[in-house]
C-alpha cells in the first residue's frame, strides 16, 4: 500500500513538472521564415539555437523561464526562438556565428547579450535595451529611486551640447552593458559638486566620479572601463570582459573554503585597498578576488600556489607577482606603485615564443587530461606522415612510375557533376547572402 502511496506521489509530481514545463514554452514562440517580415512590429528577444548544441538544451528551461517571467510582469518584448540550422539564412542575416545567440531586436537594430545565461541577467538585459536609450530622471526622488537599484549607471547633467551628442553615441553602443540617464542640475544629490556643466557622471561603490576630458580621453573609452564595480568577485566570464576595459585586474587568488587566517586575511587586503585607495587606482585598477587557482594556472601556464595576488594586463597577456608574501595593505600598495612606475617587471606576454609555449602547454594539458585525444591529435598526423614518406619511397623502388592497366584506362570514374563541391553540413554559418542588419553591439572588438 504504501509503495502504491508513493508511486502516486510521484507520477502526481512528474505529471506537475511535465505541465509546468509546457505551460512556460507557452511563452516563447518558435519562430519561422516568416519572422523576416513581420519582427519590426514588435520587439524581440531571440534564442537562436541548433538542436545538436549542449549549450543550446542547457539553455532551453532558463529560457522558458524567462518568456514566461516577462508575460507575467507585462513586458512588451515578446520571447522567441528560431532554429539556426533550419533557418541559416536568417540566422546569417543577424550574424549569428555560434550557438546559443541571444539577440534583442527593436527595428532596424540588432543587440548582441554576452552576459551570464541567467534568467535574471537575461530578463534585466531586456528591459534595459528595450526601453528609451538615454532615461530622464525628473526629480530627486526619482534620483534616488535609481542609486538605491542599481550599482553602477551613468548620468548626463546639463543642456544641449557637443558632450551630450557624444554621450548619446557612447549610450548607444554600450547600452548592452549598463544604464544611461539624463538629468538637470537641481535634481542632483547635494553631496555631487561639478566644476564645470554640462558634465558626465557614473554612480558606483557608493560614491561617483566626474569625466575629465583630459585626463580620461575618449568618453565612449571612459564608459567602457568605468562600467565595472571597482571590487569584483572574478571569473573567467568576467575577466574576459574586463579585458574590454583596458585596465590591469588585481586579484586575491584564494579557496573561499579554506578559513585559514592567510585566506581571510588576503582577501581582505586587496578589498581595503580597493576602497581606501579607489581615487588613487581606479583609472588603471581593477580589483577582485577568484576563488581557486585552475583558471588562473591555465592563463599563466604556472602552477600558483595559494593564496596569493597576481596582477594581469589582459590586453597582452601580460602578468606581474610578487617575489613575497603580502602582509599588509601597504605592502600590495607599494606593488602596485611599483608596477605603474615600471620597476616591476612583466612575465608572459603574446610574443612568439610565448605562443609556442601554449601550444605545448595545450598539447600536454590535453595529453594528461584526455590520453586517447592526445593520441588522436599526435598520433594521427605522425600517421599521415609515415604514409607519405612509405608511398615516395615505394615510388622510387618501382623505377619511377605507376602501372596502369587497360581497362582502368578505359573505364574512368565519372566526375562529381557538382564540380566537387559539398553540401554545407548541417549547422556549418553560411555566407551571408544579403547585407546584415546594423548591429550596434558588434561596434565593440569581441
Amino acid at each position: 500500500m504504501a509503495v502504491r502511496k508513493r508511486r502516486d506521489v510521484l507520477q502526481l509530481c512528474a505529471t506537475a513538472l511535465l505541465l509546468d514545463m509546457a505551460f512556460c514554452k507557452g511563452f516563447v514562440e518558435d519562430l519561422d521564415e516568416s519572422f523576416k517580415d513581420n519582427r519590426k512590429d514588435d520587439i524581440w528577444l531571440v534564442d537562436f539555437y541548433a538542436p545538436w548544441c549542449g549549450h543550446c538544451k542547457k539553455l532551453e528551461p532558463i529560457w522558458n523561464e524567462v518568456g514566461l517571467e516577462m508575460k507575467r510582469m507585462g513586458s512588451p518584448v515578446k520571447v522567441g526562438k528560431m532554429d539556426a540550422t533550419s533557418y541559416s539564412g536568417i540566422a546569417s542575416e543577424f550574424g549569428v556565428r555560434g550557438y546559443p545567440t541571444i539577440k534583442l531586436l527593436k527595428g532596424d537594430l540588432a543587440y548582441n547579450y554576452r552576459g551570464p545565461r541567467t534568467k535574471d541577467d537575461i530578463i534585466e538585459f531586456a528591459h534595459r535595451v528595450s526601453g528609451a536609450l538615454i532615461r530622464p530622471l525628473p526629480s530627486a526622488q526619482m534620483f534616488e529611486h535609481v542609486r538605491k537599484r542599481h550599482r553602477v549607471f551613468f548620468v548626463y547633467i546639463g543642456g544641449e551640447s557637443p558632450l551630450k551628442e557624444k554621450y548619446i553615441d557612447a549610450a548607444s553602443e554600450l547600452i548592452v552593458y549598463t544604464y544611461f540617464f539624463s538629468a538637470s542640475e537641481e535634481v542632483v544629490p547635494e553631496y555631487v559638486t561639478l566644476k564645470e556643466m554640462p558634465a558626465v557622471l557614473v554612480f558606483k561603490d557608493e560614491t561617483y566620479f566626474v569625466y575629465d576630458e583630459y585626463e580620461d580621453g575618449d568618453l565612449s573609452s571612459w564608459i567602457n572601463r568605468e562600467r565595472f564595480q571597482n571590487y569584483l568577485t572574478v571569473d573567467g566570464f568576467l575577466l574576459y570582459e574586463l579585458g574590454d576595459t583596458g585596465k590591469l585586474v588585481a586579484i586575491a587568488v584564494i579557496d573561499e573554503k579554506n578559513t585559514s587566517v592567510e585566506h581571510i586575511r588576503l582577501k581582505s587586503v586587496i578589498q581595503e585597498v580597493a576602497r581606501d585607495h579607489r581615487d588613487e587606482f581606479h583609472r588603471d585598477f581593477q580589483f577582485g578576488h577568484m576563488d581557486g587557482n585552475d583558471y588562473i594556472n591555465t592563463l599563466l601556464m604556472d602552477e600558483l600556489k595559494i593564496p596569493t595576488v597576481v596582477v594581469l594586463n589582459t590586453s597582452n597577456q601580460q602578468y606581474f607577482l610578487l617575489d613575497r608574501q603580502i602582509q599588509s595593505a601597504e605592502d600590495l600598495v607599494q606593488f602596485i606603485r611599483s608596477i605603474l612606475d615600471g620597476t616591476v617587471e612583466a612575465q608572459g606576454g603574446d610574443s612568439i615564443l610565448q605562443r609556442l609555449k601554449r601550444i605545448a602547454f595545450d598539447a600536454k594539458s590535453t595529453i594528461v587530461s584526455s590520453p586517447i585525444m592526445g593520441c588522436f591529435l599526435f598520433g594521427l598526423p605522425l600517421g599521415v606522415i609515415s604514409v607519405m614518406c612509405y608511398g615516395i619511397y615505394a615510388a622510387d623502388t618501382d623505377g619511377g612510375y605507376i602501372e596502369v592497366s587497360k581497362s582502368e584506362l578505359e573505364s574512368p570514374e565519372p566526375m562529381d557533376e557538382s564540380g566537387g563541391q559539398q553540401e554545407p553540413r548541417d549547422g556549418d554559418c553560411p555566407v551571408p547572402a544579403v547585407p546584415e542588419p546594423k548591429d550596434v553591439s558588434e561596434k565593440k572588438k569581441d
